[in-house]
């Protein structure tokens, strides 16, 4: 459908390749040119149409959510992470222009792109790695962390908004996403994969028990490709989680389908919720900040929950 939109978009301007050329325009140019473009047309909108326009754009209408509540339960989450060496972090709206796509298999179309170099923030785990990327480059180091580590932790919670649409009931284009990112370096054995994966783990379910009051929680993991020694891997960190963690309940099972997004590893955590499970959470070790550093022992390792759905389950509105 888009393609044909730019196929008509060149014949109605009489340049066959006009997308081809416009992408060897400089950032600062292509900028100034659609800034231009986007005065020009502000002075042939009228506020009827504005009016118009607002109606039925799906990314600009505010959230069905109770927002005293919602934030209530964010201050306890953000506290709660802190306590365990996260530091809270209150990220921009706006992302770097391709955080998403440039280190992952991430369509710059599903994602909603601006003028100066920036988009909307699609995922905020890829701008703390950018941050964590920037932080370590430099050389700085996070307070809160235990003395002596120059591990990076940080989270977050932050409203997302996507440009792909789903049908699924409680979906929406713009919705509130829980994110634990921790980064550091390689020191051998697997011992970055193992404790640092079980840092997230005992965090998000002591999480979920303590501010949410959910008891039945399960985690399963799923080895994914690109990692070196993907078989050791996965049974070094499942024989760690398990020692560590006796009372939770993890599983490893075979990938369900192919999945460049992660690296050896992939997570899930499910809870019951109103007599129906639902897959929460989600995270595993992603290869970002290698790519950033162009540094093969960086080591980067996401998860991310579902706040605003959870809290809309919770609360009955799906």
């Amino acid at each position: 459908m888009k393609e044909k939109i730019i196929k008509k978009i060149a014949l109605k301007i009489g340049i066959s390749h006009i997308a081809d050329l416009l992408t060897h325009l400089s950032g600062s140019e292509l900028n100034s040119l659609l800034l231009e473009v986007f005065s020009k047309r502000g002075k042939h909108t009228s506020p009827a149409l504005l009016l118009q326009q607002y109606q039925v754009n799906r990314f600009v209408h505010p959230a069905d959510t109770d927002m005293i509540g919602l934030l209530t339960i964010e201050l306890k989450i953000l506290q709660l992470l802190r306590e365990r060496h996260f530091q809270p972090i209150e990220l921009s709206p706006a992302a770097q222009w391709g955080s998403c796509s440039l280190v992952g298999p991430v369509d710059q179309k599903k994602i909603i792109s601006a003028t100066r170099n920036t988009e909307i923030m699609a995922d905020a785990t890829n701008s703390i790695a950018l941050h964590i990327a920037d932080l370590r480059k430099s050389g700085k180091t996070q307070p809160p962390a235990p003395a002596g580590e120059d591990t990076l932790r940080f989270c977050t919670v932050h409203r997302h908004i996507r440009a792909q649409e789903l049908k699924e009931k409680g979906h929406t284009a713009h919705f509130k996403i829980g994110c634990l990112v921790t980064g550091g370096r390689d020191t051998g054995n697997f011992h970055f994969e193992s404790t640092h994966l079980g840092e997230h783990i005992q965090a998000l379910d002591h999480l979920f028990r303590e501010v949410f009051g959910i008891a039945t929680v399960r985690y399963k993991l799923q080895k994914r490709e690109g990692y070196r020694d993907n078989d050791n891997l996965l049974g070094k960190v499942m024989d760690y989680l398990q020692k560590a963690n006796p009372g939770l309940i993890i599983t490893s099972e075979d990938p369900p389908a192919t999945n460049n997004y992660y690296r050896g590893i992939q997570y899930k955590m499910i809870i019951a919720v109103n007599e129906q499970e639902i897959e929460i959470a989600d995270g595993g070790f992603v290869d970002w900040t290698q790519q950033l550093l162009n540094n093969k022992k960086e080591r980067l390792l996401i998860s991310g929950f579902g706040l605003g759905l959870l809290y809309k389950v919770q609360n009955s509105v799906v």
